[in-house]
């Protein structure tokens, strides 16, 4: 069969540990027998962005805004045992946190659902899906470890000079201090990313932060998101019988539990990134969630919302046999591809990225899986597969469906 021709490159943004095997894996089974496979490459594997001094982190990025769609395999954000392990130069930033600060997108995640994982929240039937803010907060943060007694402060200097300056704390003796930002162009893009979304997909919004605790921070987020529904989006949401509401993120957390899903959340940079595990967990497997970036100026870049499976790694180093899930890393392939497809009007490539994802399903509810999957599912006599053999497994079923 001839393979799918493409125009214009993905950017490709390889990862480490365990999903850059996978990746390597899923382009061999899955990718390059069908397509005539177009990309802009970056190895953003830590070894490779401490030889560049991360710059490789910062190209990848600015090709993401000049293709228009990128695909983002699971990279190390280093902690101090990572520098000593991989002797690096120094505590690299989150290649996450540096990208989606320069795109200034909004991650959108939602579960991915088969027949046979059923979620842990019993009343849930349809798919939750998370709006993260990807500017700011914690992942931009400066910090300092306080040595000893002295005066903190928060302190701006307007570029004429005057300041406005707010007492941290006395410190009686060592402690810590963070200080974060964002900026109020930022919290507008998400706002409207969120209302877009919700329009489109036609879904209820809904948006919670800690207002009451945060009565500056917080509650700007809070009002950004009043202002821009009420001048921009009311009227859409009325025609279409959808809702908006803000609401305490504590407050969210016990509604989810009683909610029956099908609605958008949308949360701030961290409780983003802490909520969608959650959700992705309770709907089966933390490798069964999309997780794509959404810019400002209509770049894409799609990734796994899971880590780079470091256990699974070690394994693999020892020669040892892994079954680790690849369906989220699949289907950020089938994600970049479906919509350099609809980009680019190459219409045998977005059926080809819905005849990929049909695949890994119908392999799952076939009751082929890996045994992350068979250790939660209800169906019965299930077959445990390997990392490849899945892979393998699910190419078959393509074969199948394309005969």
């Amino acid at each position: 069969m001839d393979r799918i021709q493409m125009k214009t490159p993905l950017v490709e943004m390889d990862g480490d540990e365990m999903t850059r095997i996978l990746w390597q894996m899923i382009k061999e089974e899955l990718l390059l027998p069908y397509i005539d496979l177009k990309t802009e490459y970056y190895d953003l594997g830590l070894m490779h962005r401490n030889e560049t001094d991360d710059q490789v982190t910062v190209d990848s990025a600015n090709a993401a805004m000049k293709y228009g769609v990128a695909v983002k395999c699971a990279t190390i954000t280093p902690n101090a045992a990572r520098v000593k392990e991989y002797g690096l130069k120094e505590m690299w930033k989150s290649p996450n946190g540096t990208i989606r600060a320069m795109l200034d997108g909004t991650v959108f995640r939602a579960p991915i659902l088969v027949k046979g994982i059923e979620p842990c929240v019993r009343n849930w039937e349809k798919p939750i899906t998370l709006a993260r803010h990807a500017y700011g907060d914690v992942y931009k943060n400066a910090e300092i470890r306080v040595p000893g007694p002295g005066r903190a402060e928060l302190v701006f200097t307007g570029e004429d000079g005057a300041q406005i300056r707010e007492l941290i704390h006395e410190f009686q003796g060592a402690g810590i201090l963070q200080g974060m930002h964002n900026t109020e162009k930022s919290i507008s893009s998400f706002a409207r990313a969120c209302f877009n979304y919700a329009v489109d997909t036609k879904q209820d919004l809904w948006f919670a932060t800690k207002d009451t605790i945060s009565k500056k921070y917080d509650h700007t987020f809070k009002d950004i998101f009043q202002e821009i529904y009420e001048a921009e989006y009311r009227e859409k949401f009325e025609a279409l019988g959808i809702t908006y509401f803000y609401t305490l993120i504590d407050d969210a957390v016990a509604r989810v539990m009683k909610a029956k899903g099908g609605f958008i959340w949308a949360c701030k940079n961290y409780d983003g990134d802490v909520m969608s595990d959650m959700v992705s967990s309770a709907f089966g497997s933390l490798a069964m969630m999309t997780s794509v970036l959404v810019s400002p100026t209509g770049v894409y870049e799609y990734e796994a919302a899971h880590g780079t499976v470091q256990r699974h790694y070690y394994k693999y180093l020892k020669g040892e046999e892994t079954s680790t899930n690849s369906v989220a890393t699949i289907f950020a392939w089938t994600g970049a591809l479906r919509k350099r497809g609809e980009l680019d009007g190459i219409a045998e490539l977005t059926a080809f990225a819905d005849r990929l994802e049909k695949a890994v399903t119908d392999t799952i509810e076939s009751g082929k899986m890996t045994k992350d999957l068979a250790l939660i599912t209800s169906l019965e006599n299930v077959t445990v597969l390997n990392s490849r053999d899945f892979i393998r497994a699910v190419r078959d079923a393509m074969d199948g469906a394309c005969s």
